[in-house]
């Protein structure tokens, strides 16, 4: 073997190497700054579902506000 073609052999090694470490990497499901990002399989994984919650998500504290104020109002109109 030439020193040329040991130089080509060696860097095609190193090469291969490198693409193999690439493609163990490709595909993991990672956690990056707090972001999960997918993995290739996201479509036959488990689908979670959040239920949607009301229009207002105030509506007891928005009852309660209105039933003070009636009772306000009726409490000042039984004075006069």
């Amino acid at each position: 073997m030439t020193k040329k073609s040991t130089l080509r052999l060696t860097s095609l090694a190193l090469l291969g190497c490198v693409a193999l470490g690439c493609l163990g990497n490709i595909g993991c499901q990672t956690t990056r700054n707090g972001q999960t990002l997918p993995s290739p399989h996201y479509l036959g994984d488990d689908i979670q579902h959040f239920p949607s919650g009301p229009e207002f998500p105030y509506t007891k504290e928005a009852t309660q506000m209105e039933r003070d104020q009636a009772e306000r109002m009726q409490a000042s109109h039984q004075q006069y």
